[in-house]
């Protein structure tokens, strides 16, 4: 199994939304979050000040997928996010070493 997490702007949340669940996944989290990367910031100005913004917000994506799903998930993210502007986000996969599921106790991918 692995997961997927993907760090993306927050007005592509419905596209990436729609082509996973075109795409079968059942599920997913979706948090929101605040970073900055490579793109350090922004300012934004109030009553004829600015101000430096350090933190952006994004919306942060977790799928965990059998193994061979992986690179399609990905692929699916990185289309309906890409809008080929700065900070347009990232994608990282991580290997899992177990899943359970609370309420049954199950383990392994049934419990994903």
């Amino acid at each position: 199994m692995k997961k997927v997490e993907a760090i993306i702007q927050p007005h592509r949340l419905d596209a990436v939304k729609a082509a996973l669940t075109a795409g079968g996944v059942e599920a997913m989290t979706v948090s929101e979050v605040q970073g900055f990367g490579r793109h350090t910031g922004a300012v934004e100005h109030h009553r004829g000040s600015e101000y430096p913004v350090r933190f952006l917000l994004k919306i942060k994506i977790e799928v965990v997928v059998d193994d061979h799903h992986a690179e399609r998930v990905v692929w699916m993210i990185e289309n309906a996010a890409r809008s080929g502007r700065l900070g347009d986000g990232k994608v990282f996969v991580t290997p899992l070493g177990d899943v359970v599921r609370i309420r049954t106790g199950e383990r392994g991918p049934g419990a994903a």
